[in-house]
């Protein structure tokens, strides 16, 4: 296993719409390989969401790890394969969002508040998830990914963007 070198904001990569995993592949050495080294590299940078199009691979592969509401309980770490949304309520959340695509930098979007995912897991079996608040939130990014959107294109003002170290500071400030 490896960790993989991120793409960063302005690489390619990440504005190209990455291409499905055929049926045949979803459960070659190939393609365990590839989820590996994302599950390493998503470790490594200790995130919570990382597409392979993040990785340069123009695949339609998604992780998700959200925290669990519990801190002792370990996240649960959805792979999604050829994920499709099928729902999105109507009702909107906005919260702040980073990439490890675009370090150290945050911004205000906003998104469904409520989804429901279906994909194909690393055994190709058929899951179907329905998500809310921050695992939704990370679902719509990663999906985002694979059609080549970042979260910026997502925002409805770039006014919100801010350093992750000033973030912190004003959080401390107000606490």
């Amino acid at each position: 296993m490896a960790v993989l070198k991120i793409a960063r904001m302005g690489h390619p990569a990440l504005r190209r719409r990455a291409q499905p995993v055929p049926s045949r592949e979803i459960r070659s050495p190939q393609t365990r390989r590839l989820i590996d080294d994302m599950i390493d590299t998503l470790e490594e940078y200790n995130g919570v969401g990382l597409a392979a199009p993040q990785v340069r691979e123009s695949k339609r592969i998604i992780l998700a790890a959200p925290p669990p509401p519990d801190e002792r309980a370990e996240p649960e770490l959805l792979i999604l394969i050829n994920p499709k949304v099928v729902e999105r309520s109507k009702e909107t959340l906005e919260d702040w969002e980073g990439c490890l695509s675009i370090p150290e930098i945050r911004g205000l979007v906003e998104r469904p508040a409520r989804i429901v995912v279906e994909a194909k897991d690393p055994l190709d079996r058929d899951r179907r998830i329905e998500a809310e608040g921050l695992t939704a939130r990370i679902l719509l990014h990663e999906i985002d990914h694979l059609d080549g959107v970042l979260y910026l294109d997502r925002m409805s003002s770039m006014q919100s963007l801010t350093y992750l170290d000033e973030m912190r500071n004003q959080e401390a400030e107000t606490d």
